[in-house]
């Protein structure tokens, strides 16, 4: 597996645990029915926000990024669902794109 798919994939992971987390927050503070989306995705997001942040600046090094990309990569954690969209807009401009076929990690 190379670093390009494994960005992708904790990108992806991060957004969607943050979505859960939203989702447990709604039922426990506006329909008061459970804490239970809160307690699970909370702590499955609390690790998978720090996988994907070792991972951002692993792969901003190892891939060469320029400094304001990593920079963002690394903020991108921080609001709701953002590694999602911006995990498409760097395959868009290239910084996903494969540029040899040893991009191994």
């Amino acid at each position: 597996m190379n670093t390009r798919m494994i960005f992708t994939i904790v990108a992806r992971i991060e957004a969607f645990t943050w979505l859960g987390l939203l989702l447990g927050m709604f039922l426990k503070y506006v329909t008061e029915t459970t804490e239970l989306g809160v307690w699970l995705f909370g702590r499955v997001h609390g690790f998978a926000f720090l996988v994907y942040f070792f991972v951002a600046i692993f792969a901003g090094l190892r891939l060469r990024w320029p400094w304001w990309a990593t920079l963002l990569a690394v903020l991108a954690s921080i609001p709701p669902l953002v590694t999602f969209p911006l995990e498409l807009w760097f395959r868009r401009i290239g910084l996903l794109a494969p540029k040899s076929t040893g991009d191994i990690l």
